[in-house]
């Protein structure tokens, strides 16, 4: 997943839900490779995109489709600011299909990246102490 070449102070976050960098703050995540990151999720939604159009308009979004993870800390800590139905991750599960979560109800399966799908986008900026 993306981040910014900026970072943020950890003592200096919003409450979940309130705004911070141009989102919404839902939440703290740690990386595979140990950086404590802030989730932003940048405004908009994708409507009806195969995987790799989810991709793209992520892009342009200035962030990225989150992972499984980052899809449940949503799910979790800012439900209420996201479209219900099912949205993109940014992990595959093969060469034909990927991830997506239900926002209505939290869970995750996988389906054909050709799926008309919605799409939200996130931003992880690192953390500091």
């Amino acid at each position: 997943m993306s981040t910014q070449t900026k970072t943020l102070s950890i003592s200096n976050l919003p409450a979940l839900g309130e705004p911070l960098e141009g989102g919404i703050f839902a939440g703290v995540i740690t990386t595979k490779d140990g950086v404590h990151s802030a989730v932003i999720r940048l405004p908009g939604n994708g409507t009806s995109l195969t995987w790799n159009k989810a991709i793209t308009w992520a892009k342009k979004q200035g962030g990225v489709l989150p992972t499984r993870p980052v899809a449940a800390l949503l799910f979790a800590n800012i439900k209420a600011t996201l479209p219900s139905g099912w949205h993109w991750t940014s992990e595959e599960d093969d060469a034909s299909c990927a991830w997506y979560c239900n926002f209505g109800y939290g869970y995750q399966s996988d389906t054909r990246k050709s799926f008309g799908g919605g799409a939200v986008a996130v931003r992880l900026i690192p953390l500091i102490a």
